[in-house]
């Protein structure tokens, strides 16, 4: 699995004003720190970054490429600040991300550039509703991008968790099908996930019950990438395969299977009901662990 360190983003309230101030010290840290955890990308997410994202992205592409030789993913929905992070950057970067209504900008700039691309399965309408319209959208994608030479194995396609918090919109499952089926409708593709999207809301220490469970729910069908903390020690353990056992338990109650709580750990319990929480089984609530 390729692990793409998220922690370098302008919403974050450690390396947030770094970015702002154009401090390239703590920068330059996290990305040393990044390298030395394995991570294989680190993302560079600067937001919108309206005013002139163009010379931001080329200042923080060049101010972390000064420290590593990690490729990075680029993170904006200002298509010149991605041209201009594109261009900077030494070697191929991974282009985060391209939407449908973004594909006509930037779908020439994955050519220019000879660079993968993140397969944004957002629609025209916002947020799809089901599995059918993730298919479509990632559908729609793959027409477009081979129209200009694009194969299907440099689309990363990310099929959008959302927040478990959110009660009312749980779109785990609907994520869960879409890669059970990826490979029949684009051989070759990739796949990617935005790790803590699904762990937003949550209180911080249960954030990683979510985020590592999602993961072992998602290595059922092969997730190739994933966007995460990478200094969660021990949900960097299960993506390297290093956690087996807490896998298999993970998707045998993924896949309805009668777990003994009684014969497990309390802390394999406390997994087994984050998954029922993760599909919409149980009520989610910021106590789910206590019962």
């Amino acid at each position: 699995m390729k692990l793409i360190g998220e922690n370098l983003n302008i919403v974050s309230k450690t390396y947030g004003p770094a970015l702002k101030e154009r401090n390239a010290a703590p920068l330059q840290e996290l990305a040393i720190a990044q390298t030395k955890a394995g991570m294989d990308f680190i993302d560079i997410n600067i937001g919108p970054a309206r005013k002139d994202g163009d010379k931001f992205m080329e200042w923080v592409v060049k101010t972390v490429q000064e420290v590593t030789d990690l490729p990075l993913s680029l993170d904006t929905t200002n298509p010149l600040a991605m041209e201009a992070g594109l261009k900077a950057h030494r070697g191929k970067a991974l282009l985060n991300s391209i939407s449908l209504e973004r594909m006509a900008e930037e779908l020439p700039l994955a050519v220019k550039y000879d660079c993968d691309f993140v397969g944004l399965l957002w629609g025209r309408d916002g947020l799809p509703r089901d599995v059918n319209e993730r298919g479509a959208i990632a559908a729609e994608l793959l027409y477009n991008a081979n129209e200009k030479g694009i194969g299907a194995e440099r689309i990363w396609f990310d099929p959008i968790a959302t927040p478990a918090v959110n009660i009312q919109s749980n779109h785990v499952k609907p994520c869960l099908e879409f890669l059970s089926m990826l490979q029949d409708l684009a051989p070759g593709a990739k796949s990617i996930v935005g790790l803590s999207n699904v762990s937003n809301g949550a209180p911080n220490h249960l954030r990683p019950y979510l985020n590592r469970t999602y993961l072992m729910m998602l290595m059922k069908y092969n997730i190739y990438s994933a966007i995460l903390d990478a200094f969660d020690t021990e949900l960097l353990e299960i993506a390297r395969g290093n956690r087996p056992e807490l896998v298999n338990l993970v998707q045998k109650a993924m896949m309805g299977e009668q777990i003994d709580t009684n014969s497990i750990s309390p802390e394999e319990v406390k997994y087994v009901k984050t998954v029922k929480v993760l599909l919409g089984e149980v009520l989610y609530s910021h106590s789910w662990l206590e019962y």
